[in-house]
């Protein structure tokens, strides 16, 4: 299956395709695939996230998926590239993981069928959608702060094309440990549905992102720790959690807080009325 990549090469963003291990300009130059500065694979002018639709993920909640998908928006300014940093902020302690499939759009898309959504897609690469849930009760469920704060969209590390979804394994890895172990058969709603829901009344651009959801298991991580998304199929997306070099302002705006929904949604379910203490990190 063809993998293209983005990189900064002399200094220039520039489309590569995947040789083994090295990257290969159209103009001939090759670079090692371990020794490029990536970029995000593709420049959307939107990113759309779906809520739920992993089971996993559902039951881990022990809630009722709903009749039909929901989404949230990440801005463009959010998108991060394999091996880059995301940036805690000083103040926040709720930055967890969420490893995912990320659908590529390759054609101007709108008012289509889910049978016919194949044509409008170029491909898939892996993301991971992480979201800093300090912000969780202060954006009332826009989810604009929680998942689109600077550097939380990592994508990569390139674009497969020809890739069949059906039945592939996705994990997560964090300092070498399998922390999710999913895969995209336990989806409630498949990429071609996705893409068709959004087309409806949204159209979609060639580049344009949408994040298929999380399996269960999505938990803080901390500074230092090292995050690795691998999608059968389509390689692995790894980055390293660093914190920021300043403090979320106090003169301005919510404040990030620590309320019993903070809590229990970053550690994957209501540890409160469980009666569960919520783990500990060593």
């Amino acid at each position: 299956m063809p993998e293209y990549r983005r990189i900064l090469l002399d200094g220039a963003a520039v489309h590569v395709l995947r040789e083994g291990d090295e990257l290969v300009a159209g103009d001939g130059r090759r670079v090692k695939a371990g020794e490029a500065h990536h970029l995000p694979p593709v420049v959307p002018s939107k990113v759309i996230a779906v809520h739920l639709n992993h089971l996993t993920r559902v039951e881990e909640f022990q809630i009722k998926l709903a009749a039909a998908p929901t989404y949230f928006h990440k801005p463009t300014s959010s998108l991060n590239s394999h091996k880059g940093a995301i940036v805690r902020p000083q103040g926040c302690e709720w930055l967890n993981y969420e490893g995912e499939v990320a659908i590529v759009i390759g054609r101007t898309c709108r008012n289509i069928s889910p049978a016919a959504a194949a044509e409008y897609i170029a491909g898939y690469t892996i993301a991971n959608d992480y979201g800093l849930h300090d912000f969780r009760d202060t954006d009332a469920g826009s989810m604009l702060r929680v998942k689109g704060s600077d550097t939380l969209c990592p994508l990569g590390p390139g674009l497969v094309t020809d890739w069949d979804f059906h039945d592939k394994y996705l994990r997560t890895y964090v300092n070498g440990q399998v922390v999710q172990d999913g895969s995209t058969s336990e989806m409630e709603w498949d990429m071609h549905y996705l893409v068709a829901d959004i087309a409806r009344t949204i159209t979609l651009y060639p580049g344009d992102v949408l994040l298929s959801g999380t399996p269960a298991n999505s938990r803080p991580v901390q500074p230092g720790d090292v995050v690795e998304v691998e999608v059968e199929g389509l390689g692995r997306l790894t980055n390293h959690i660093v914190t920021g070099p300043a403090a979320i302002r106090t003169d301005v705006g919510a404040q990030p807080t620590r309320s019993e929904e903070v809590v229990s949604t970053a550690l994957g379910g209501d540890w409160e009325f469980r009666g569960i203490r919520p783990p500990k990190r060593t």
